[in-house]
C-alpha cells in the first residue's frame, strides 16, 4: 500500500512505531546485551498486533494553534472517539449538540465505521511493511544503563545501516534517522525511542516531498496496568515540502486514564457508551 503524502506526521509515526516492531542485533553481539533488544523488540511486535485487549482512554493531542480531548473506545470496528474538550475547556452547548449529531450519524450508518476500520487497516499494513525492513535498515549499539520508573533501563543508539537500499517512499526516512532507544530491562519493553533527521530527504527523487534536516520525534510508552504497555506520550517537530507546499508539523499528544474494555466490543455499544455516560474532560490531566 502506497503511503499518503498528504499525512507526513501519520508516516512518521509509522516509522516510529515500526523501529520498535523489529528484533534487530545491536553493533555488540555480547550475548545478553543482544538478546534483550531482540526479546524487547519481538514483544513490541506482537503488542502491535495484539487485539485481545482492547483499552478506552484519554487522547490530548496539541500543537500551536489547537488542542483537543477526546474519550476513544478500541473496538473490534475499530476506534470510536468523542471529543470532550478544544483548548481544555469543555465543549460549550453547540458543540456538545454537534458531537452528539456526528456519533447518531456514526451510530446510525455504518459504512462510516466501516471506511474508520479500513483507513486503520491500512496504517497498520503500512506499518508491517516498514518493520520488514528494519532487519537491514538500523544497526543497534549498546550504551550503558539508566534508572527508569520499574528499575534499570538499558540503553541503545541506532544509526542507518550504510548497505540498506529502502524498497519503497516509506521506508526512505530510515536512511537518515539516527537515536536512542531505552529498554526496561524488568518488563523486557521498550520504554523510550527519540529519532533525528540527520540529513534532508526526498520523497519520490524530490518531486513528491522532502523533509528537511534537524526534524526529531519522541516516543514514549509506559506499563497501564497489568503489564499491558501502552504509547503515552509523542512529540514531533518536523518541517518540510509536500508536493507544492511547504508544511511544519509541530505536535504533542499524551494518552492517559487507560481502562480495559471487553474483548469483542462493537462500535454501536461503545457509541452508546460514549453517549450516554462520557467522562468529564479534566483539562489538567496531560
Amino acid at each position: 500500500m502506497a503511503a499518503s503524502f498528504t499525512d507526513l506526521r501519520g508516516i512518521l509515526s509509522l516509522l516510529v512505531l515500526g523501529s520498535m516492531a523489529v528484533g534487530i542485533a545491536p553493533a555488540k553481539e555480547d550475548g545478553a546485551d543482544a538478546e534483550l533488544v531482540k526479546r524487547a523488540l519481538g514483544l513490541e511486535l506482537t503488542s502491535i498486533q495484539d487485539t485481545q485487549h482492547p483499552m478506552r482512554y484519554r487522547l490530548r493531542k496539541s500543537s500551536p494553534r489547537l488542542t483537543t480531548t477526546k474519550e476513544i473506545f478500541e473496538t473490534r470496528d475499530g476506534a470510536v472517539a468523542r471529543l470532550v474538550a478544544i483548548n481544555d475547556l469543555p465543549l460549550s452547548l453547540t458543540g456538545e449538540l454537534k458531537e452528539q449529531t456526528r456519533l447518531s450519524s456514526l451510530l446510525s450508518d455504518s459504512s462510516r465505521q466501516r471506511h474508520r476500520k479500513q483507513a486503520e487497516d491500512e496504517d497498520t499494513s503500512r506499518i508491517l511493511k516498514v518493520m520488514r525492513a528494519l532487519p537491514y535498515a538500523f544497526i543497534y549499539q549498546y550504551a550503558g544503563t539508566a534508572d527508569g520508573p520499574n528499575g534499570r533501563i538499558e540503553k541503545f543508539s541506532f544509526r542507518p545501516n550504510p548497505k540498506f537500499d529502502p524498497p519503497d517512499l516509506e521506508t526512505e526516512a530510515l536512511t537518515a534517522m539516527t537515536g536512542e532507544i531505552w529498554i526496561d530491562a524488568a518488563q523486557g519493553r521498550v520504554e523510550k525511542l527519540e529519532g533525528h533527521l540527520q540529513q534532508d530527504v526526498d520523497f519520490g527523487w524530490g518531486i513528491l516531498g522532502r523533509l528537511n534536516k534537524g526534524g526529531w520525534i519522541l516516543l514514549e510508552q509506559a506499563d497501564v496496568g497489568n503489564h499491558q504497555w501502552r504509547i503515552v506520550h509523542f512529540q514531533m517537530a518536523m518541517s518540510g515540502r509536500l508536493i507544492f507546499k511547504t508544511r511544519s508539523f509541530d505536535t504533542t499528544e499524551d494518552e492517559t486514564q487507560f481502562v480495559p474494555v471487553p474483548v469483542g466490543l462493537g462500535y454501536s455499544q461503545a457509541i452508546q457508551m460514549l453517549r450516554s455516560n462520557p467522562e468529564k474532560a479534566d483539562p489538567g490531566t496531560r
